[in-house]
């Protein structure tokens, strides 16, 4: 096993039921895998039960945008009454993305995006993302694909301009398709931690708060340059094709640590753990300890404190959180998810 993520602890077991095991596909395998596993992981978790209303034929949606040059919409599945996946056409990268989307009950609300980890599978099978979210009045949206891609613009391969796709072609999109306000933020989490906050550098004024869920928020350095190198690798990838020469200017010009000034205003939300195995987890009972995810996160602990140093020097405001117990499990990613919300991600966005 070659990435990072590939070979850490936060897989549930091989037979999908629950959060324990070290089967990497299992969590970070394809959208399909996680769909069928929906119902068994809900039942784990103890939360709001998910129908999906099999009754209700998929239903096909016009676009709710018309401009010829854009980003447009090609397809609406309707998974439930709130819960719908919407294709859309990035032009930047000319291929359709296909979204989960969790609308809000009505118009005029904000939206918060879930940025995927490494292997480009969402946020609504291995959490309770419409339990938690069920009784907030804003539209939550966990894009799908972008494998191996950190969600960023590759200046190597054109099929890679996920920045591109979340900063200017799928908000616009979903601001009009659901009647939103335009308040956006976003979170990732692993991989897509550091380029959340960097989509705050890269873009401004797209997003008023940020999230990073147990990521990388400091890139550059030698020693992390080559953590991503080695996770993008995983997948066949050359990290140069990113970014170019190794801890080079577009290094640095993407990695949240040197550019702190720019988040001046932007509500940030920064976490990581000690990396030992706890109740937030949410592993089964016989699961023991989790040796390489407890490295993964250590790695990720001293990113993301590189981070709240720089922040800190330079007198620039984020929440900065770091857990006693957690080794890199959907389940931490979900709990820092939910204290962002509570803590920055909500109060920013008016809800």
């Amino acid at each position: 096993m070659t990435t990072l993520e590939r070979i850490i602890g936060d897989c549930r077991s091989n037979d999908g039921d629950g959060r324990g095991g070290q089967d990497y596909r299992s969590v970070f395998g394809s959208t399909e895998t996680r769909w069928q596993r929906h119902r068994h992981l809900k039942s784990r978790l103890g939360g709001l039960a998910v129908v999906l209303v099999s009754v209700l034929p998929f239903l096909s949606v016009p676009p709710a945008t018309a401009d010829p040059q854009g980003a447009y919409i090609t397809d609406v599945e309707h998974i439930n009454d709130r819960w719908d996946k919407v294709s859309v056409y990035s032009p930047s990268m000319n291929q359709v993305m296909v979204n989960d989307v969790f609308h809000a009950p009505g118009a005029g609300a904000p939206t918060f995006y879930l940025l995927p980890g490494i292997d480009g599978g969402g946020w609504f099978g291995p959490t309770d993302i419409q339990g938690f979210f069920a009784n907030k009045n804003v539209n939550v949206v966990s894009p799908l694909g972008g494998a191996f891609s950190w969600y960023s613009d590759w200046v190597g391969d054109g099929g890679k301009q996920l920045q591109t796709y979340m900063t200017r072609e799928l908000p616009p999109v979903i601001n009009a398709h659901y009647h939103a306000n335009g308040r956006n933020a976003v979170g990732g989490l692993s991989s897509t931690g550091g380029t959340a906050i960097d989509y705050a550098v890269q873009a401004p004024g797209v997003y008023r708060a940020v999230g990073s869920y147990s990521g990388f928020p400091s890139v550059s350095d030698p020693d992390e340059a080559q953590d991503v190198a080695l996770t993008l690798s995983g997948g066949g990838a050359s990290a140069e094709a990113m970014w170019g020469p190794l801890g080079g200017p577009l290094w640095v010009a993407h990695d949240p640590a040197k550019n702190v000034a720019k988040l001046r205003g932007v509500a940030v939300y920064a976490a990581a753990a000690a990396g030992t195995v706890g109740a937030v987890d949410q592993l089964p009972d016989n699961f023991g300890p989790n040796p390489v995810g407890g490295m993964i996160e250590g790695k990720i602990a001293d990113s993301t404190k590189r981070f709240a140093d720089a922040a800190k020097a330079a007198g620039v405001p984020i929440h900065y959180v770091v857990r006693p117990e957690g080794s890199h499990t959907w389940g931490l990613f979900e709990s820092e998810m939910q204290e962002s919300w509570n803590t920055t991600i909500g109060p920013a966005l008016g809800v």
